[in-house]
Formats: C-alpha cells, sequence, structure tokens
C-alpha cells in the first residue's frame, strides 16, 4: 500500500487547493503576492517550471521593464520570502485541514505540491528538479488519460451507431444465448419480443460559445469571467478562448456514463440476434414508450421519475431517491457523498425499475443514476451474470415460495466513484411491485 504522501496528485486537485490558497485571508488582500503564486504555479501547470527565474516574474508579475536586474533589485527574492512565510501561516490556520499542500523551496520558484497526512506533517523536497520532473509526468499522465478517454468516447458512438445500422438494416447475426444470470432479467427483452426502445437523455447546459455560432445565438450568450471559473483551466476552451461566452443547448448533449452503458447494452442484444432502436430523449413521446418494451436512461435528465412513481418503494426526484417504508438497516434518503475537501463526488446512487407497460407483455426499465457514473455503474452492474445472480436471491427472498422472482421490482444500487469514474458497485436493497 503507498502512503497518502506517496499517491500522485491529479492536476485538478492541485488548481483547487492553489484557488482555497488564493482565497485565503493570507493572500486574498495582497494581489501582488498572489500574483506572483499563481504564475509559478501556472507556469509549471503547462511545463514550463524550468524557465521560472527572478528576471521572468520581474517582468510578468511585478511590471518591471527589459532592463530589470535581478541583483540590483530584490523585489522577487523578497516577496517569494514573503509568500513561503504566509503559506506557513495559511497551513497553521485556515489549511491545517488540507490534504494537499504547497511549498515554494527556498532559493527556487517551481512550487511544489505534496499530500498531507492526516497525523504527520508533510517533508516537501528542496530540489527543484525532482519537482519538475514529477511535474513531467504528471503532464503525460493526463495527456494519456486524455486520449484514451477521447479514444473510448469515439468508440462508444461508432459502436452505437454500428449497432443501430445493423438493426436498420442488416441480417441478424448468428445469436448467442446470454448466460442463466442475466437471462432471467432480459428475457421480456429478448426475441421473439420485438425490437427494444433504448432512450437516451439530452441533457440542457450552456455550452462554450464559438466563432462558428451565429450572431443570434451568441447574443443569447451568458458571458463569465474566466476566474469565477478555475474547474474549467485544464480545458481546451479555457487556453484557446479568450471570453468565456455560454450559450443554451438543449440537442446537443448526453452523459459519459450513459454513452458507455449503452455500448454495453446494445453489444448484448447484438450478441443475440436482437435488434434495438436507439433514440434520444427529446424525439421521444409518451405514447411511444407506452407501446414497446421501452429502456430509458439517465435520471433527472430524462423521462421523469414522477411519471413512474409508485407508491410501494422508492421514489426518485429532485436529485434524491427517498425510501417510503425504510426497512431495518436502510436509510429514509439517498443521496450522492463528496469529499469534504475537494468536493468531488465520492459516491452514487441509482434506482433500476423493472415495470409493467400499456400491455402486460411489455416492460419499461428504467435505469436512473443521480448521476451519470451511478447510471454507468448500474448498467455495468445489470450486464454482470455474478452481480445479477445476488440480484436474483434477493428478489426471491421476497416472494412467499422464496423462489420466484417478482414480475415487477425496484433495485436501489450504489458506488464508489473516484476520479469521476464508478468504482465498486454494490446492491442496497430491493422492493417488489404488485402486479
Amino acid at each position: 500500500m503507498h502512503s497518502p504522501a506517496a499517491l500522485p496528485i491529479s492536476l485538478f486537485e492541485k488548481r483547487e487547493e492553489l484557488r482555497r490558497i488564493l482565497q485565503s485571508k493570507h493572500f486574498a488582500t495582497s494581489p501582488k503576492k498572489s500574483r506572483f503564486l499563481e504564475f509559478i504555479s501556472e507556469q509549471t501547470f503547462l511545463g514550463g517550471g524550468d524557465k521560472l527565474n527572478e528576471y521572468l516574474i520581474g517582468v510578468e508579475v511585478y511590471d518591471r521593464g527589459p532592463e530589470f536586474n535581478s541583483q540590483k533589485d530584490p523585489i522577487v527574492r523578497v516577496q517569494a520570502h514573503e509568500i513561503r512565510r504566509l503559506l506557513k501561516k495559511y497551513y497553521e490556520e485556515e489549511g491545517k485541514d488540507s490534504l494537499v499542500r504547497v511549498n515554494v523551496p527556498t532559493g527556487a520558484y517551481v512550487p511544489v505540491f505534496g499530500r498531507s497526512a492526516a497525523e504527520t506533517e508533510v517533508e516537501f523536497p528542496t530540489e527543484p528538479v525532482a519537482a519538475s520532473g514529477f511535474d513531467r509526468r504528471s503532464r503525460l499522465h493526463l495527456a494519456i488519460t486524455l486520449i484514451l478517454a477521447a479514444a473510448c468516447l469515439v468508440l462508444a458512438f461508432l459502436l452505437v451507431a454500428r449497432g443501430w445500422r445493423s438493426g436498420k438494416a442488416q441480417s441478424v447475426p448468428t445469436a448467442t444465448t446470454l448466460p442463466e444470470g442475466l437471462e432471467w432479467f432480459w428475457e421480456p427483452f429478448l426475441p421473439p419480443a420485438e425490437p427494444p426502445l433504448i432512450v437516451i437523455p439530452n441533457h440542457p447546459l450552456l455550452r462554450a460559445a464559438h466563432d462558428g455560432d451565429s450572431p443570434q445565438t451568441l447574443a443569447r450568450g451568458h458571458e463569465i469571467p474566466k476566474a469565477a471559473l478555475p474547474e474549467f483551466r485544464d480545458t481546451i476552451h479555457f487556453r484557446e478562448l479568450k471570453r468565456f461566452r455560454f450559450v443554451p443547448s438543449v440537442t446537443d448533449f448526453t452523459s459519459v456514463g450513459e454513452t458507455i452503458g449503452v455500448v454495453s447494452l446494445c453489444q448484448m442484444f447484438s450478441n443475440v440476434g436482437q435488434k434495438y432502436r436507439l433514440q434520444q430523449s427529446r424525439l421521444v413521446n409518451f405514447e411511444e414508450i407506452k407501446g414497446n418494451n421501452a429502456i430509458l436512461l439517465g435520471g433527472n435528465q430524462s423521462w421523469s421519475g414522477r411519471v413512474f412513481l409508485n407508491v410501494q418503494g422508492f421514489h426518485f426526484q429532485g436529485g434524491v431517491i427517498t425510501n417510503t417504508k425504510p426497512q431495518p438497516g436502510e436509510k429514509s434518503v439517498y443521496k450522492p457523498e463528496f469529499d469534504p475537501v475537494t468536493n468531488q463526488l465520492r459516491r452514487d446512487y441509482a434506482l433500476v425499475l423493472m415495470l409493467p407497460n400499456e400491455r402486460s407483455d411489455k416492460r419499461v426499465l428504467l435505469i436512473y443514476g443521480i448521476y451519470t457514473q451511478g447510471s454507468q455503474a448500474a448498467i455495468e452492474y445489470l450486464t454482470n451474470p455474478e452481480r445479477m445472480a445476488d440480484l436474483r436471491k434477493a428478489l426471491m427472498d421476497l416472494s412467499p415460495d422464496h423462489r420466484t422472482v417478482p414480475t415487477y421490482f425496484q433495485a436501489l444500487l450504489t458506488t464508489t466513484v473516484e476520479n469521476a469514474v464508478p468504482g465498486n458497485f454494490s446492491l442496497v436493497a430491493v422492493r417488489a411491485i404488485s402486479n
């Protein structure tokens, strides 16, 4: 196991700690010192830490001219000493509970970020060369992560498009059967049943405007100062857009978790020779849902949970899951959990509902994560034979004979989340719904 101090620190964590420092009482009233610390940090984040020196800081931060001579004008050294003193005071007071610590080693101008163990004080390296090497590794890791993430998203859309086309134009592929651990759940959606309608959510949001937008679109924009959105500093938009103007969009975006999850669903149906129809939620009406086997993804961003409220179990509304009749060991309300320091999502929940449609031979399946990570984890759970064996057993325990799975039911799932990616998922509770 690694000690806390040995764990790598993400760029987001570094920026968040820098933001907290600059907003503290020790720096908020000292604009030049804040600018100094922010400048050397940003240069380090961008890979320019090895170029930091007194001359560059004097010119860029303190507006010294090209004739600036650091030997005659010690402004940079004096201010660096003050910044080290203020950082020390910050971590003795406001930042005493911070898990990430920032230090500017004596004789250097490359800030060093380290983790603070709960019981011990972090020792920062004094050699800037090591910090630069670590930062280069961090940037390389970040670049690889972003490239892999982009490749996964492209692959997801290609697989979905391929499955859709095969469902429309190609003959049914050689079919296999689902594992027994999955077939009991998915049987209503499999041949000879009609192809299910899979609905992915459209997210209404504000996106960054760009030069390709029409004048009318730009006129509806909302400008937000870049400094007010430090979370965006790792994005290409922050570096390339001079201004942050955001415009409404209700047609163009869905979520990462649902996108990855729908690939798994489409692949599963293709493997058993079942066609499917994939549609965005804004183009689907309630009549279409009632007339088909339908699978709805996306929680608050898809069809409202109020349409499918059931007084016997769990309600999903307003970003929380309420438990109308808590059983021993259960909560009355299930809400996402966040890290108290970084505010990153640490636990999400999802609700799975297998419900009757207008005709008894058809089903409506809702897979609703509170956040997109919950939706992705729920789909992974529902396509995992071993986990589904656990769900089947829990549902059979609800029946009088302990052998029969209720026709209609609810399942509450949870997942840990690390770096916005779902981790360990498990079953929380189940409810049978009367026919």
